[in-house]
């Protein structure tokens, strides 16, 4: 299947903005910002602004990617074709500092984003827009398709007590914005100050996942190996605040669940009867690093059938309340830290609002909690349609 989709990177070859032009250039990168022909927007940016280049910065997992987990720090380095420095933006610091931006005048962002709240890709941005106002720097955003589509929105909006790094802004668990799109909602709702350029994507459609755009998949971080694991991130990310393992060390990263305490024999009728467009497939699984690692674990492979009324967020939801109905002295939530957070619950942190992990753990019922949160998440959706950028 040939790309359907041309990227921002692509686009950026035949219409460059003006803020890249004659500018010292820095690059927000990783090895997920190729081209449909795999080349890197290192070379491609290094051929169209011969010697402007002159630092690159890098997110969560690294400039290489090679960070498996959360709280695993990549540390400063030199790119050693162009002789310029790499900064880590997942090291002591999380925001550039005066230093590192001062030898740039414009910041190209070439990011590849999920779609899922908690993914820290798109509040690294949101810190180095803020930082860019505040030293008169520009950023370009070069646009990429959000791989879980642009249709479907879903989950609560964070409650701004529960804001961290893995929820920096109240957006839903699933905000069906392109990382271009949200950088402007970023930029505009929440007045960030960015002189900030988007550089669209051709051929993107809202209802397409990645699957239909004809692109390969590069993973942009270590346990996101497939759309298919992007599919149900928004919602097997909330088992990283248990001692549930979501699948870390082991080939199915996200799309696997389980412990060695689980019963599934209880769980699974219950599950498969009330989740509508997946399947959970009872599995044993062994983890080679993580949580419960060298030990077998009972648990489910989620099998995604239809796409469209899949809602992983509240699938996801159902299945820790019912482990947490039939194991309640196995069952434990996940103490700090979490992502630079030492006091308050990683589970809240995750799920933007600690009155939602009472309720589920008070076996709340999961549509009545879906009920409650829809003013917030219809109001989300009316404010965030003034910042698409595709019909």
């Amino acid at each position: 299947m040939l790309p359907c989709v041309n990227l921002g990177l692509e686009n950026l070859k035949h219409c460059s903005p003006d803020a890249l032009q004659g500018c010292r250039l820095g690059l927000l990168a990783n090895p997920a910002s190729v081209d449909s022909r795999f080349t890197h927007a290192l070379e491609i940016i290094s051929d169209l602004f011969p010697g402007q280049l002159t630092a690159i910065f890098s997110p969560q997992h690294g400039f290489y990617a090679e960070k498996q987990d959360n709280m695993i720090e990549s540390d400063h380095g030199m790119e050693p074709d162009l002789n310029i420095p790499i900064y880590s933006l997942y090291s002591s610091t999380r925001v550039p500092d005066s230093r590192m931006l001062a030898d740039i005048d414009t910041l190209v962002v070439d990011i590849q984003d999920v779609g899922t709240r908690v993914y820290t890709f798109i509040y690294t941005i949101s810190l180095c827009m803020e930082a860019a106002a505040q030293m008169n720097k520009q950023v370009v955003v070069l646009d990429r398709p959000n791989p879980i589509g642009g249709c479907q929105v879903e989950g609560n909006v964070l409650d701004p007590s529960a804001a961290s790094f893995v929820g920096r802004f109240p957006i839903p668990m699933r905000h069906g914005m392109t990382v271009g799109e949200i950088c402007q909602f970023f930029n505009h709702e929440f007045q960030l100050g960015c002189d900030l350029t988007i550089v669209p994507m051709t051929g993107w459609k809202r209802s397409m996942y990645w699957q239909d755009t004809g692109l390969t998949w590069i993973p942009p971080s270590p346990n996101l190996p497939t759309p298919l694991s992007c599919m149900v991130y928004p919602g097997q990310v909330i088992f990283e605040g248990t001692n549930i393992s979501e699948g870390r060390g082991t080939t199915l990263p996200f799309e696997q669940f389980g412990a060695p305490f689980l019963d599934t024999s209880q769980i699974e009728p219950l599950l498969n009867r009330m989740v509508s467009g997946a399947w959970f497939r009872p599995v044993w699984f062994q983890p080679t690093s993580g949580k419960w690692q060298d030990q077998v674990c009972k648990g489910f492979h989620i099998h995604v059938t239809d796409k469209n009324i899949f809602s992983p967020y509240a699938a996801s939801l159902l299945a820790l309340q019912l482990i947490i109905r039939h194991h309640p002295d196995a069952f434990a939530f996940k103490q700090p830290p979490y992502e630079y957070e030492y006091e308050r619950l990683p589970m809240d942190l995750i799920l933007g609002d600690k009155n939602i992990r009472e309720c589920i753990a008070a076996l709340e019922d999961i549509k009545i909690l879906e009920d409650c949160w829809q003013k917030d998440l219809s109001t989300f959706k009316t404010i965030s349609r003034n910042y698409y950028l595709y019909d």
